[in-house]
């Protein structure tokens, strides 16, 4: 069973999840829920999805998850984890036949490590547009956004490798890929300029069957953020 309409407070808990499956409590539009899609989609894990409202959650998932954020990962047993990097760490662990981070303690640490960094880049793709929204100057924080892309465009250059753990996508890749997937829907793409080898790199994973399988279209894009913007976010918008 899966679900592409989203969970409201007061619809009937789902029942448990089947053996052989996986289930994850997604929102169809959120950047973090999408890590933990792709990690899926990339090591094609049999699982189901259901979408969660989160601006009216339904009382059985805040009981599973008791902050109530997406994505959050529940199995047969009935056990649960959510936060997005944890999630992605335990399907790598508990699906381990297409690995998706390097098989070295270190290699494992410089991946999180550059999650860690990467992390300070995250909060740009918010305020900027939000800034924008109220009629800010904003131009400070896209120079900032811009030195932030030199660094990442730089560990290329440095790696001599097209993707940031070597010369296949791994799971730093898919990390940091949901919101290079939003620059143009946040007017943000023209924050890549100088950077040509972050540009071609956003280039190649745009062409990886995962991340293919998990996108929306920028229309999409644009309609759910308008609603969301606007106070009233439609989950379900297209469906």
């Amino acid at each position: 069973m899966s679900t592409e309409k989203s969970f409201v407070k007061g619809s009937a808990a789902p029942g448990p999840v089947p053996d052989g499956k996986i289930r994850l409590y997604s929102m169809r539009f959120c950047p973090f829920a999408q890590r933990t899609r792709l990690v899926l989609a990339a090591k094609g894990i049999e699982h189901e999805t259901m979408n969660i409202n989160l601006k009216d959650k339904p009382e059985w998932f805040l009981k599973k998850n008791p902050l109530g954020l997406v994505p959050t990962l529940e199995n047969p047993s009935g056990e649960v984890v959510y936060d997005s990097p944890i999630t992605c760490e335990y399907l790598e662990e508990v699906y381990p036949e297409k690995k998706l981070l390097p098989p070295s303690p270190f290699g494992k640490a410089q991946q999180k490590m550059m999650l860690e960094h990467f992390s300070k880049v995250v909060p740009y793709f918010y305020k900027i547009p939000m800034g924008r929204k109220n009629g800010e100057d904003v131009s400070a924080l896209e120079g900032e956004l811009k030195e932030k892309f030199a660094k990442l465009n730089e560990d290329l250059v440095n790696k001599k490798t097209g993707f940031f753990g070597g010369d296949s996508i791994t799971l730093i890749d898919y990390m940091m890929w949901p919101w290079f997937e939003r620059l143009e829907l946040m007017e943000l793409k023209h924050c890549l300029g100088g950077t040509p080898e972050l540009k071609k790199w956003t280039e190649r994973m745009s062409e990886d069957t995962a991340v293919k399988a998990c996108m929306h279209s920028a229309e999409t894009y644009k309609a759910f953020y308008k609603s969301y913007q606007e106070g009233k976010p439609d989950y379900d918008y297209g469906l």
